[in-house]
């Protein structure tokens, strides 16, 4: 019978960064690989501080004490619930734009 691990529920086991990826290994034999691009500070972060990290909570997350950055297992295994990625732009709220007072381009017959 197969089985499931809840996303919250893996735990980090080992963590080491590429030049544009922050890796992650997790204690069920999964590797979670995303971009550093998400996390602005680990991306400005020296190796040194990327190499020095410890677990939150027994592996639910990771710490950065250098950079005081704090990442969660959960939010690289389901990114779209805590964070805010790269999408269409949203609405735009407020005022709406002025109209351009270019004359429209009407073809004519």
């Amino acid at each position: 019978m197969p089985t499931s691990v809840e996303s919250g529920e893996a735990l980090a086991v080992d963590v080491s960064c590429s030049d544009d990826s922050l890796i992650v290994v997790l204690d069920d034999g999964r590797t979670v690989s995303v971009p550093l691009v998400w996390f602005p500070r680990l991306l400005a972060a020296t190796p040194k501080q990327r190499k020095d990290w410890e677990p939150i909570g027994g592996g639910l997350g990771m710490h950065w004490e250098a950079i005081d950055e704090d990442i969660s297992v959960a939010s690289l295994l389901q990114p779209e619930r805590f964070m805010r990625l790269a999408g269409p732009a949203p609405q735009a709220r407020g005022r709406p734009r002025a109209k351009s007072r270019r004359p429209s381009r009407v073809a004519r017959a």
